[in-house]
């Protein structure tokens, strides 16, 4: 890998590079370290390894056209948005192609459906990319509770936290969670 001597460098600290002097240098970077991500989301949603490899392509220049009119905090969600709707933008303009091969309504459930699974991955992956932004105590409260359903008791039993703690951290991990998805979501849309 040609960026090797940049891989202590996370990804806010290129963006601020970016920002500071223009250089696609640290732009190619950052797409170099998400490439494979780019590709296996779109491999997941069009389906086709010829189309996926040119989404990646048409993504990496929408990003260097985008990038500089918005301020993103979150490159990797913001990256991930831009992925998700070329894809869904892929997906609509076969809608022209295959109308006359399709029966109208199986293709527009087939892309009602496939639009809700884009929305509901992109959110999971929000959710998680925000449990890891919560302190240590309700990252803890929020992964036994929600993700391997533990009651308060068997998180009291395994954490120490008292059963007051306990549901402090998961209703105050809880309301963190959901500001920084809202702010995620926020800062993907542009």
């Amino acid at each position: 890998m040609a960026n090797d001597s940049y891989a202590h460098i996370d990804d806010k600290a290129l963006l601020q590079k970016f920002y500071i002097d223009g250089s696609n240098n640290w732009l190619g970077i950052l797409l170099e370290r998400y490439t494979l991500l780019l590709l296996g989301v779109c491999m997941k949603y069009l389906k086709d390894e010829e189309e996926a490899k040119d989404a990646v392509q048409q993504i990496f220049l929408k990003v260097i056209t985008e990038l500089p009119k918005y301020k993103v905090d979150f490159f990797k969600s913001w990256l991930y948005m831009v992925a998700k709707n070329q894809c869904l933008m892929k997906i609509r303009s076969r809608q022209g192609q295959l109308t006359m091969e399709l029966d109208d309504e199986a293709y527009v459930e087939d892309t009602t459906n496939r639009n809700e699974l884009l929305e509901t991955d992109l959110i999971l992956y929000m959710v998680e990319e925000g449990v890891k932004e919560l302190n240590r105590e309700q990252k803890t409260c929020v992964t036994l509770f929600y993700l391997q359903k533990k009651s308060y008791q068997e998180i009291t039993a395994a954490t120490g936290f008292s059963l007051l703690q306990v549901k402090s951290y998961l209703q105050n991990g809880k309301r963190n969670l959901k500001m920084i998805v809202e702010k995620k979501m926020k800062q993907a849309n542009g």
